[in-house]
C-alpha cells in the first residue's frame, strides 16, 4: 500500500511539473537609467528579469548588458546555481560620456528570450 502511495505521489509531482513548464514564458528583460546626464556622469542602470520559473529544471540561463553595442555585464546562471528569484534585478553603474543606449536581454534554459530591450541615455 506504501508502494503505491509513493507512485501516486512521483505521478502526481511530475504532472505538476509538466504543467508548470507548460505555462512557462521566456525571459524578459526592463531597462531604466535616467534620460539625460551630464557628459561623463556616472549612472545606475536597473535592469530587472522576469521569468515564470526558478526551478533547477527551468530558469534564467543568462543575462547580458551592453552599452553602445560593448558588453558591460554579464551573469550566468545553472540548475546549481539559480537566479535569486524569478523576477530578480541588476544594478550597474556605468559612465556616460557621449550618447549611450542601454541595452540587456536574458534568456530562459528552455524557452529562450522574448529579445531584447533597450533605453537611451542623452548626455549634455
Amino acid at each position: 500500500m506504501r508502494s503505491v502511495g509513493l507512485a501516486v505521489f512521483l505521478c502526481l509531482s511530475i504532472l505538476v511539473g509538466t504543467v508548470q513548464l507548460s505555462f512557462a514564458d521566456r525571459s524578459s528583460v526592463s531597462v531604466s537609467a535616467p534620460e539625460a546626464v551630464a557628459k561623463g556622469q556616472e549612472v545606475v542602470v536597473r535592469v530587472t528579469v522576469t521569468h515564470s520559473a526558478n526551478s533547477s529544471l527551468h530558469y534564467t540561463q543568462w543575462l547580458k548588458v551592453w552599452a553602445n553595442g560593448k558588453e558591460i555585464a554579464s551573469f550566468t546562471y545553472s540548475g546549481n546555481q539559480l537566479p535569486e528569484g524569478a523576477t530578480f534585478a541588476k544594478e550597474l553603474k556605468t559612465r556616460v560620456t557621449e550618447d549611450t543606449e542601454i541595452k540587456a536581454e536574458a534568456s530562459c534554459n528552455i524557452h529562450g528570450s522574448k529579445g531584447p530591450q533597450a533605453v537611451k541615455i542623452i548626455a549634455r
